[in-house]
């Protein structure tokens, strides 16, 4: 059994070991889609549009007969990608923002959370889409734009935790001996808030993951024919009635990948915090 108390707590707990084992399968399957005995999710049958599930192509075909199963996993790796990378890159930005303002307080406060809390007023769908419509469409800027809607977040949690323990006796005793703040985040501020600030990315993930299938499903996230799961839920959305497999199997896809990721977070919160506990 591993040593680690997190792996430990999620393969004991129920709930958790369904999202752990879940989501390294989606995981797994993503990463080896290059290897495994699957088309090219751009090549193109026109004498097998639209085909059922069957031998041939196991969830279908498309309206341009490219094969949904590998239009699946290759658009998983995107959406997994650009999830994953833009909260990794938000929570470090946020949490750097927080624990400043709430550790300096005054002036530098006051400008970083009123500026964060500007960008919080709009809700996250519509500030992705005024921010792509700047950029314009595009992997990388799909990143930055999903980094600068969850950033905010990030820093209003580092925020409160760090006005949390700011006044305890540790950060007061180094204070005294003019610690620098550097030495006081990384020996004294993160390692008491980072529990926190990963369970939330955690959760935040499927956030992430929401708002960059409803930017590619309206045409501004990452353009075809790369496939990802937003775009081919649009592709599939007016052959609803006479292939529901172009739409449902994407988005499946994401409610699976979404809860996976939520049972995780959910269990690690209650290993961290068992107040939370159900």
């Amino acid at each position: 059994m591993s040593r680690n108390p997190i792996i430990r707590h999620l393969s004991r707990d129920k709930l958790g070991s369904i999202g752990l084992v879940g989501l390294a399968t989606i995981l797994t399957l993503a990463i080896l889609a290059p290897v495994l005995p699957i088309p090219d999710p751009l090549s193109h049958n026109p004498y097998q549009t639209l085909a059922e599930p069957g031998s041939m192509f196991p969830l279908g075909s498309d309206n341009q007969g490219r094969d949904v199963l590998s239009r699946t996993l290759y658009g998983a790796q995107v959406s997994l990608l650009i999830s994953l990378t833009s909260i990794g890159g938000a929570m470090v930005a946020g949490t750097l923002l927080g624990i400043v303002a709430g550790y300096y307080r005054g002036r530098t406060e006051t400008i970083i959370m009123r500026l964060c809390d500007s960008v919080m007023a709009f809700p996250a769908l519509i500030l992705g889409i005024a921010i792509m419509a700047i950029m314009g469409s595009g992997l990388e800027k799909v990143i930055l734009c999903l980094g600068i809607v969850m950033t905010p977040r990030f820093a209003r949690i580092a925020y409160g935790a760090t006005m949390a323990i700011r006044p305890k006796e540790f950060i007061e005793a180094a204070n005294a001996v003019s610690a620098p703040f550097l030495r006081i985040l990384w020996l004294h501020i993160l390692p008491n808030i980072f529990s926190e600030i990963v369970v939330v990315a955690i959760l935040w993930i499927g956030t992430a993951m929401q708002i960059e299938a409803s930017l590619s499903f309206i045409g501004i996230g990452v353009p075809p024919p790369n496939p990802t799961w937003g775009n081919m839920i649009k592709d599939g959305l007016d052959y609803l009635p006479i292939a529901p497999w172009m739409a449902l199997v994407p988005s499946t896809a994401i409610f699976l990948t979404i809860i996976f990721f939520n049972l995780i977070g959910d269990s690690i919160r209650d290993l961290i915090d068992p107040r939370h506990q159900s």
